[in-house]
């Protein structure tokens, strides 16, 4: 089936060079890196020096300029390839979430300051909204910041933070008005040295054990005016309003990771005999794949429009959530299914299917849990 985005050249000589990028610089490395459960730092300069990630970085600031969003989803359906979600999470983070706040909201004399050290890989960053008590409903955000002259104080906890040990950067989202309501959270950029920013310990979790995560501590942080970051009191209008570059990146990565893992299962099924013939003689075997193909063939129209979408400013908040729920459900789906098809093999952690499994799990959580999702498609419907 021809797909509805389609690549230009440009496009796939850039895939070319990601996949020259990631078989010198990471499938040498990246087993042990999820062993160590932390990705080596220097794979970041390396990638934003090839232009892995940080394209949409103006010129001005060390970037190339590039917006389309198709360049995004060549990195996600390589990295998916060669199966390494750690790495690819990670640029994920600092594409679809740091960078774009800080291309959207950050004033001049920001730019200046961050953007440099973001297109040369000297700089990794994080988003810290999710607390003990605050997940998806971000009006529970109880870290505070407060006025001391033209300083702001900050104190709280976050948790669940991806990059949280490595980052150098984090964006801090806070209440700074407890009346206000909507309008009572600030957004605030952290730096790596600031006293009083602690970090906690690196949090075990069932998959993606390169991509390190972690929890976050900020007592009494000194955070100078020039930090601030976008408009004071609507800092859950920013986190909202950036929400569908993120779940669009969750969507992709799904698809392409769920895409990888059936072309491997098709054709270990070509090759795995059973009762002296390949699998892919077995009627029911057919069917499983045959109903996957279709499942993915439809969903990638979908991720396909909803990329077009963004490119030209018309993805709403609704077809985000849209694309979100269903493509990391999907993707849960077809893992599962592709285990099963693999038999014992598919339990082994040797086998790509069986890391992917672990890695896919969180993909129906962070981003906004399907439920939240079908919540916001729900309100949209009521109205």
């Amino acid at each position: 089936m021809q797909r509805v985005m389609n690549y230009t050249d440009e496009h796939e000589l850039y895939r070319e060079t990601v996949r020259a990028f990631l078989e010198r610089e990471v499938e040498p490395y990246k087993d042990q890196w999820d062993l160590d459960r932390l990705i080596d730092r220097k794979v970041y300069a390396a990638a934003a020096n090839s232009g892995i990630y940080g394209l949409q970085i103006p010129e001005q600031y060390g970037g190339s300029g590039e917006s389309d969003y198709r360049y995004r989803m060549v990195v996600c359906e390589e990295v998916a390839q060669v199966n390494a979600l750690s790495f690819g999470v990670t640029v994920s983070l600092q594409d679809d979430l740091v960078l774009h706040y800080l291309l959207d909201l950050a004033t001049e004399e920001q730019r200046r300051r961050w953007l440099p050290q973001f297109a040369d890989g000297t700089v990794i960053g994080a988003l810290a909204m999710t607390e003990p008590g605050a997940g998806s409903d971000l009006r529970g955000i109880k870290t505070t910041a407060r006025r001391d002259g033209g300083d702001w104080i900050l104190n709280g906890q976050k948790t669940f933070i991806s990059s949280g040990i490595m980052a150098d950067l984090v964006i801090v989202a806070a209440c700074t008005d407890r009346d206000a309501g909507s309008r009572g959270f600030t957004l605030f950029v952290v730096e790596r040295d600031m006293p009083g920013f602690l970090r906690g310990r690196k949090l075990e979790k069932m998959g993606l054990p390169g991509q390190d995560t972690a929890e976050l501590f900020f007592e009494d942080v000194r955070i100078p005016a020039a930090n601030l970051l976008g408009e004071e009191g609507r800092g859950l209008q920013h986190l909202m309003s950036h929400l569908p570059r993120e779940r669009l990146g969750v969507s992709a990565s799904a698809i392409a990771t769920a895409r990888a893992i059936f072309d491997r299962t098709a054709e270990y099924c070509r090759q795995r005999r059973a009762y002296g013939r390949p699998l892919v003689d077995l009627q029911h075997v057919r069917f499983e794949l045959a109903e996957m193909s279709t499942q993915l063939d439809v969903a990638t129209a979908f991720i396909d429009q909803s990329v077009l979408a963004y490119n030209s400013g018309t993805l709403t908040a609704t077809d985000a959530a849209k694309g979100k729920w269903f493509m990391s459900e999907l993707q849960k789906t077809i893992l599962d299914r592709c285990i099963q098809l693999h038999g014992g093999y598919g339990y082994m952690m040797e086998y790509p299917v069986a890391r992917a499994y672990l890695d896919t799990r969180i993909q129906t959580i962070y981003g906004g849990t399907t439920e939240v999702m079908k919540e916001v498609i729900g309100r949209e419907l009521s109205r």
